[in-house]
């Protein structure tokens, strides 16, 4: 493991590091970054736990989803001052202070925000407290150490499956409240495009509302096997194990407007003059955290096809931890594309295990589906940059440690071929 130091001349230096040329394009990924005790789920509170019990059920559940207890592991606890209530601490503002430590060495021109940017329920939550302070404390509070470094940057932001919990009016609370901040970007539909670097050697984003996408799907929650392995509806059924995922009324869909997003996205890439085309939302494709599998056959079902036909990557957040996989694209599409880099970047405040016995049945299971790393129970980000010198996306991702100091950790770094063509 490799740590970052930077030195004192380099700190010096910085103000001079030159602006990109247009061979280079480079942003910070990050998501699941909304969370801090001070906004806790209620049945933190109405059910409190001393910190024994809170890590003593913490781990009922690893086994109780047929976890090895050798990969057992949990967040840092926060004990609420004056109390024995615990709860996951957040890793949010070491997080923040990390990005901000590598863009003083490492050219950032902007940043993009998975979704979940509001924990627990979004705004609007029925919990006494101030919506505009909310956002506040978890949006931009973490990001301040990176905004005073860099002024002009700016956070092209998905929203999450928590920032839809309570209701529409939050969701719009959110997005009026971007609307009003210089550093921080996310249109009033949820989806969006936008477009990075020169004719020729750019790039175009597309923004996914992956929450309202999965919304319109009627599919089911399917727990794992004991070794595993996914064990099909049928057998869920026959078990009573299958239950219909729970889609909020204000969740659903109106008028239409997901099939319009789903157009609105295959229109877009097939039409795109960008030399690069990169889509991003929460939820997964793919993914080995163990409990968001189902997600990922329906979001696969609805926007694969576009993606291996024309997007050079998709990344997510949604689990609580770093990972980077691959598709073929072999189940949809009989062109010889390289694979689909799967990018997740979900480890901004929460952080979470893996299930190793999926990870395993993937890999048996779907020759399409390709693991190439992972770093569980974990805070961190990815730095993504777009090298058009040498026609390469590379992928690097950085941690940083619990005791909450900020400092820097770089873990891996991964280059892909533009596919795109």
């Amino acid at each position: 493991m490799k740590k970052i130091t930077i030195l004192t001349s380099l700190l010096l230096a910085t103000s001079a590091l030159p602006a990109l040329s247009n061979e280079r394009i480079s942003f910070l990924a990050f998501g699941d970054g909304g969370y801090h005790p001070n906004y806790p789920k209620q049945k933190h509170l109405t059910k409190p736990k001393t910190k024994a019990e809170f890590i003593a059920a913490e781990k009922k559940d690893w086994l109780e989803e047929h976890r090895p207890i050798e990969e057992f592991g949990h967040a840092p606890i926060y004990v609420y001052p004056g109390t024995e209530i615990a709860t996951e601490d957040t890793g949010a503002a070491s997080v923040g202070k990390a990005m901000a430590t590598l863009c003083q060495s490492v050219a950032c021109q902007f940043g993009i925000q998975l979704g979940d940017n509001i924990y627990p329920d979004g705004a609007d939550a029925n919990d006494g407290k101030d919506d505009q302070k909310r956002m506040n404390d978890l949006i931009l509070a973490p990001l301040k150490p990176l905004f005073k470094q860099q002024p002009e940057l700016v956070v092209y932001s998905a929203l999450g499956n928590h920032d839809w919990k309570t209701s529409r009016k939050g969701v719009a609370l959110q997005t009026a409240w971007m609307a009003k901040q210089p550093n921080f970007h996310m249109d009033k539909q949820g989806y969006y495009r936008f477009t990075k670097g020169l004719p020729g050697n750019d790039v175009e984003f597309f923004v996914l509302d992956t929450n309202m996408l999965l919304s319109g799907q009627h599919y089911y929650e399917i727990p794992l096997a004991k070794d595993g392995s996914e064990q099909g509806l049928a057998t869920a059924l026959a078990k009573g194990q299958a239950e219909v995922e729970d889609i909020e009324k204000h969740e659903v869909p109106l008028d239409g407007e997901d099939h319009k997003q789903l157009v609105w996205l295959a229109k877009g890439l097939k039409t795109s003059k960008a030399k690069w085309k990169i889509v991003y939302g929460h939820h997964i494709l793919w993914s080995i955290g163990g409990t968001k599998y189902d997600e990922g056959h329906v979001l696969r079902r609805l926007i694969l096809p576009e993606l291996c036909q024309y997007a050079d990557a998709y990344i997510a957040g949604h689990e609580h931890d770093l990972e980077l996989l691959t598709d073929d694209c072999s189940r949809v599409s009989s062109d010889k594309k390289p694979p689909l880099p799967l990018i997740i970047s979900g480890a901004a405040s929460k952080m979470r295990g893996v299930h190793r016995g999926l990870a395993n049945y993937q890999e048996r299971q779907y020759q399409e589906y390709d693991l190439i790393w992972n770093k569980a129970f974990t805070w961190g980000f990815a730095h993504i940059e777009i090298d058009n010198q040498q026609d390469e996306l590379n992928v690097n991702f950085y941690t940083t440690p619990t005791n909450k100091s900020g400092e820097l950790v770089k873990e891996k770094s991964f280059s892909f071929k533009h596919r795109s063509k």
